[in-house]
């Protein structure tokens, strides 16, 4: 098959919806950060990570995915050896050590870490799916996932650690895990929680304890500290009633009632100035994207294709519900992004990374496969 015919399997609807995500991102963040001088080019530089992204998402599409069970490996390490940097040098914010300065730009390896246990766990799935149940090809899974998160834990940063766990089981159990080995690792992880509940937790940092005690349990006083912004997304959110105060206009954004905005509660501010038709718009176009992945899966040409796609879907699916869950308080704060639309050149870079290789696996599938089904 030639370069040209390749290429006319690229899914274009699949482009479009994210580039609209994507743009739209950058106008939100534009809004929400109005007026205030520190945070004003905040823009620009997503306008500039979406320019890189956008050439990544066309360079890891024009080469045959395969290639990437040859680079997973060097991938997986690189982004290591980029943790452990993180580690010994990176800067801290909001109590905790997550980013690499480098003079030009801000870099979050742990964003990149997404994308190589994705790759590292298609490909090690895909080469032993015929033993798949057997404890030792998921002791090994763990081990590569471990390898990876115990870095991301010592930031501290626990909710890229559950979501890339979650990766991980969910990987596991599409390449075929049979139901007593979900059933046993489903009561080890409630013994886990449980006995961190007796013990308090002895491995969260003291901030991330209190967002869980806040959550369950939140004090009278609160409102005006620990739980000050939670509160004002709650009020953001609800006067926005169904059309929102419209963009640029809405007086929680403008005047800064909400505190933090432009990245973990840009849903706030996307329910605040376009209401409630807005934000279901804006979710049926990121439900669109994360069933147009699973759809690519589905028809990919093996496992080691069906698995990578599968893996980015979840990865988008979850970290969506999160992002929205804990703005309607739903769920304590965690730190995740709302993907395409928040705040964050590495998040920003890592999704259409990930577009791409899903459009990779798209273009190299059989065409009649992704043919529509007549209404």
């Amino acid at each position: 098959m030639n370069t040209r015919e390749i290429w006319k399997r690229f899914d274009i609807p699949l482009f479009a919806v994210v580039l609209l995500l994507s743009v739209f991102g950058v106008a939100l963040i534009s809004s929400a950060i109005a007026g205030n001088p520190t945070l004003e080019g905040h823009p620009r530089r997503q306008v500039v990570f979406l320019i890189i992204g956008l050439a990544v998402l066309f360079l890891c599409a024009s080469f045959d995915y395969h290639i990437w069970k040859t680079l997973s490996k060097p991938f997986y390490v690189l982004v290591a050896m980029l943790l452990l940097m993180v580690f010994i040098f990176g800067g801290a914010r909001f109590g905790a050590a997550r980013w690499l300065e480098t003079g030009l730009v801000t870099i979050q390896p742990a964003e990149l870490a997404k994308i190589a246990i994705i790759l590292t766990l298609s490909s090690f799935f895909s080469s032993n799916i015929e033993k798949i149940n057997n404890w030792m090809t998921i002791g090994k899974s763990l081990a590569l996932t471990a390898g990876i998160v115990l870095w991301i834990l010592l930031q501290p940063n626990l909710s890229t650690s559950i979501v890339i766990f979650i990766t991980w089981a969910t990987m596991l159990w599409i390449s075929g895990l049979k139901t007593k080995y979900i059933l046993i690792m489903l009561g080890a992880a409630a013994l886990f929680i449980g006995l961190s509940f007796l013990l308090d937790f002895p491995y969260l940092a003291d901030y991330q304890k209190a967002r869980i005690t806040n959550f369950i349990a939140p004090a009278e006083d609160a409102r005006y500290g620990d739980t000050y912004n939670v509160d004002q997304a709650l009020i953001s959110i609800g006067s926005g009633s169904w059309f929102g105060k419209g963009y640029g206009q809405g007086s929680q954004v403008q005047l800064r009632f909400l505190k933090i905005r432009h990245n973990d509660f840009i849903f706030s501010v996307l329910a605040h100035e376009f209401g409630f038709v807005g934000t279901v718009i804006v979710l049926a176009a990121l439900i669109f994207v994360i069933v147009r992945c699973f759809k690519v899966a589905q028809n990919a040409p093996d496992a080691y294709g069906s698995l990578i796609a599968y893996g980015f879907g979840v990865l988008m699916g979850f970290q969506t519900i999160v992002n929205v869950g804990v703005n309607l308080r739903l769920l304590p704060v965690t730190g995740l992004t709302l993907p395409f639309i928040s705040y964050g050149g590495s998040s920003l870079v890592s999704m259409l990374l990930g577009i791409g290789l899903v459009e990779n696996i798209k273009m190299r599938s059989q065409e009649k496969e992704f043919r529509e089904e007549p209404l």
